[in-house]
């Protein structure tokens, strides 16, 4: 089977507009939430959000015309910025490859066109289109392989990553261009998942947002753009690329249960991470790192903590376990590819970022959750969960580049 590698990177996010700055930031304990501003907070029970700041559209604007950034609302423009940037980090932006066999796949659960953009009547047909932004990175590069995106709520742009990954192997492309993006601070996003009953409602964005601890009380929003560059290791070495890592496993599922709310005692879960090793021929044994869905939710931290240890058994407590949506929030679509990230630069740096605000420990969920602080470990494998709302489960297995 083909191995498949990572060669770009890219992000937005609200704690750094880059990927350095962004896994500076997870380092550093860095928290991008705050009382929202871009909407009144007035009929919100939420007020908090992990909201971008406009710093980002310089960064969009390295890579992009003025007349094309015009045409696409916030959230489209903030993948854009991570498409850039990962396409640079690439070497994708120049240089000779058969530009016919790249494809683009994107996670898009709403492009965001409402509230605060109603005010920019321009390219209102464009702005709605929710294929807008891998069209635009198409036709931009003049990628002519597959470009579409998907929608499986907070799993989409893992499942983007899974999907190319199968178009890399089956023989359909040489690279694909992955990612997704959101933008949560909107009234109907805000309002809705208030209705779910879903999300904190502590007004404190110092601890909002507690993954695994004893007081968590749902998630905190959050916005920005992940974009992850896969390719065929044959393709990557006739380019001479860098290669940050393999993509070595994937797996796609439906827990077939509820909308809303997870498998009892996670057993999709476990599911979902079974799959993905057996893609990659991996043994549990041989993953160092696990960057969790965690969410901050009642149910998630908990039935996730059962599934590894359903899948880890007693190894699950040498293994540090954290998640990063304390620090950028729960950034739905993007969530997948931010998060990968994260594995990709815990592998290269031999570091695992914290889970900041862990306060007061659960004594149900009992794992080394990295509590505030980075920890240095040898990470020659990880794994990243993303579980949507649908029953939407994707695990992403990534391996040190041999």
């Amino acid at each position: 089977m083909k191995k498949i590698v990572v060669t770009g990177l890219g992000a937005v996010t609200a704690i750094g507009n880059n990927v350095n700055d962004y896994w500076e930031g997870l380092l550093a304990g860095k928290c991008g939430m705050r009382t929202f501003d871009r909407i009144p907070t007035e009929g919100h029970d939420t007020t908090v959000a992990a909201q971008v700041d406009d710093s980002f559209e310089a960064e969009a604007s390295k890579y992009w015309k003025k007349r094309q950034l015009n045409a696409t609302t916030t959230t489209t423009r903030m993948g854009l910025a991570s498409a850039g940037e990962a396409v640079a980090d690439a070497g994708l932006d120049e240089g000779e490859f058969d530009r016919s066999r790249v494809g683009v796949i994107y996670g898009v659960i709403d492009n965001s066109y409402e509230d605060y953009e109603l005010d920019k009547p321009l390219n209102i047909t464009l702005k709605k289109m929710p294929n807008e932004l891998p069209a635009l990175v198409s036709i931009r590069y003049g990628f002519g392989g597959p470009a579409f995106n998907l929608s499986t709520a907070c799993a989409s742009s893992a499942y983007a990553l899974a999907i190319g990954k199968q178009f890399i192997e089956n023989g359909t492309c040489d690279m694909v261009v992955c990612g997704g993006i959101s933008n949560t601070v909107t009234h109907l996003v805000i309002s809705g998942f208030n209705q779910l009953l879903a999300m904190s409602v502590n007004p404190d964005p110092a601890t909002a947002a507690r993954p695994f601890t004893k007081n968590r009380d749902g998630f905190i929003m959050g916005e920005g753009g992940g974009t992850v560059i896969i390719e065929s290791e044959e393709s990557a070495k006739a380019r001479g690329a860098k290669i940050y890592c393999e993509l070595a496993g994937a797996a796609m599922c439906s827990e077939a249960f509820n909308l809303t709310a997870p498998k009892t005692d996670g057993t999709g879960m476990s599911i979902s991470m079974r799959m993905a090793l057996e893609n990659a021929s991996m043994s549990p044994d041989e993953i160092d790192y696990i960057n969790a869905h965690g969410t901050s939710t009642g149910l998630n931290d908990l039935y996730e903590t059962m599934a590894i240890k359903d899948v880890f058994g007693e190894r699950a407590y040498d293994i540090p376990v954290s998640s990063v949506k304390a620090s950028i929030g729960h950034t739905l679509a993007a969530g997948g590819a931010l998060e990968a990230i994260a594995c990709v630069k815990a592998i290269n740096t031999g570091i695992v970022p914290p889970t900041i605000h862990y306060d007061e420990p659960d004594p149900e969920l009992d794992l080394n959750y990295v509590p505030n602080k980075p920890q240095e470990h040898t990470v020659n494998a990880a794994i990243s969960n993303s579980f949507g709302f649908g029953g939407h489960n994707a695990t992403l297995v990534f391996r040190k580049y041999e």
